[in-house]
């Protein structure tokens, strides 16, 4: 059930006063004592060829690989990956994968769901490979999609495993090599190279690896971010973005229902509150989860007009109960105009005629600053996000190419970009895994020997 108007502003109050956050919707390492056994890495790959390491085996990863692969199918393109390949591209938007968002062609607009990157993202990014770009891949490669109303991009199968197998096909296709189970622990440089250390997570055996390029694409793992210190790179410190709110009101949890403003047995979810979380995730951490939710739910009524409203409305319904009675312009139901009553401790039992101006004025001032005391956050694990990572000054967005180390990539949530909820931080992957995928296999190409190209 729908509690409230599809349209809020929301206000955020910290420990700090001056500290407020205003978003507005519509509708819209381990160490083992016992000798360690070394091998270099045994695959069938070519050794005349140069080799490609992609650290991870998610989204970005694996797009970027298939991308390399094809425009320079002699290079060797080996992927590294700790778990399952795409397991969360297998979690995400309950199982169905939110690939991407369809109502966002202009890349101006794209950017601005980024909470972090979104001035960078304005440049050249989107334009070189946007959601319709992705739309385009998948359908191409014989995955059928559909933008739902909110702009949101599913698989008609509303099954993650259709875009799953569909980037397994073309890793198998193209010659990508998986090696599952792995972690790439160390990286240094030495003659043009990177010598790479990978560690099995089951046994106690380490392999020795040259790699020509580098892409780490490992999400928010601990893995890719010391990596990226080992190579010269700094870390934006990693903090959780898109979570719920823990609400300390047990009259709220009475409210349970569905809406762009979710109230749960915790708390406050939806798309709203996750939108909120994530342009206030780093303003949160600091303040450990606590503060004051102030939410509007008449925006588009000033507050003097919703007190004439109410006002009118007692006139016109003297005789009714205030429970039984409210003015339809508001838009709410029963149970939510009871809860406004109860917290103004109004007995919902008395009659219009005699609610004094005081109550209508306070029934107002709740309706438009209505406050929820903030105790902590909850989880959103179907679209677990991180804010932090690689800092974008220290990228070229053009190529994905490290600034402070040639050869090296990055992509993904590795780099300090994250998106809202609704398909932005998939494509924040696919767009970034494609502009490496393509810098890394155009560089391959102009180094491959002449006696390798058929």
């Amino acid at each position: 059930m729908n509690l409230f108007l599809p349209r809020y502003i929301l206000q955020f109050r910290f420990s700090s006063p001056h500290s407020t956050l205003l978003t507005n919707y519509s509708h819209t390492t381990i160490a083992i004592n016992k000798k360690r056994r070394f091998s270099t890495l045994s695959l069938s790959i070519s050794p005349k060829a140069e080799l490609l390491v992609v650290v991870g085996g998610g989204a970005a990863g694996i797009y970027g690989a298939i991308r390399a692969k094809t425009i320079a199918p002699n290079l060797n393109v080996v992927v590294v990956e700790k778990g399952k390949p795409l397991s969360k591209v297998k979690i995400s938007g309950g199982g169905r994968c939110n690939v991407t968002n369809g109502h966002c062609p202009d890349n101006m607009i794209m950017a601005d769901h980024y909470p972090r990157g979104y001035r960078e993202l304005k440049g050249a990014f989107f334009n070189t490979h946007g959601p319709v770009d992705t739309m385009s891949w998948f359908c191409d490669h014989g995955v059928e999609l559909k933008t739902e109303d909110d702009g949101r991009v599913f698989p008609v199968s509303n099954s993650s495993s259709s875009v799953i197998d569909c980037l397994m096909s073309e890793v198998r296709r193209t010659g990508v090599v998986m090696q599952t189970g792995k972690v790439v622990t160390t990286a240094s440089t030495a003659g043009g190279k990177f010598i790479l250390k990978i560690e099995k997570r089951t046994i106690d055996y380490v392999e020795s690896i040259e790699a020509d390029y580098l892409f780490i694409a490992s999400g928010s793992s601990q893995q890719g971010y010391a990596l990226a210190t080992q190579l010269g790179h700094s870390i934006v410190d990693p903090v959780p973005s898109l979570f719920t709110f823990k609400i300390d009101d047990t009259k709220l949890t009475e409210l349970s229902g569905v809406g762009p403003m979710l109230v749960t047995h915790w708390g406050l979810s939806g798309p709203v509150i996750l939108r909120l979380s994530a342009w206030g995730a780093r303003y949160l951490s600091n303040s450990d989860y606590k503060g004051i939710l102030q939410v509007d739910f008449t925006p588009d009524l000033h507050i003097e007009h919703m007190k004439s409203v109410l006002i009118q409305h007692k006139n016109q319904f003297a005789k009714l109960k205030m429970l039984n009675s409210y003015p339809l312009e508001l838009g709410l139901v029963k149970r939510f105009w009871k809860y406004l009553l109860d917290r103004e401790g109004i007995d919902g039992d008395i009659l219009w005629a005699s609610v004094s101006n005081n109550s209508i004025m306070s029934i107002a001032s709740l309706l438009k600053q209505c406050p929820f005391k903030v105790k902590g956050k909850g989880v959103f694990k179907d679209e677990f996000v991180t804010a932090g990572g690689v800092p974008l000054s220290e990228i070229s967005l053009k190529t994905m190419e490290s600034k402070l180390q040639p050869r090296l990539f990055f992509a993904g949530e590795v780099l300090n970009i994250d998106g809202v909820t609704g398909g932005f931080n998939f494509q924040n992957a696919w767009s970034g895994g494609h502009i490496a995928g393509t810098s890394i296999g155009s560089l391959a190409t102009c180094n491959t020997p002449m006696e390798m190209i058929v």
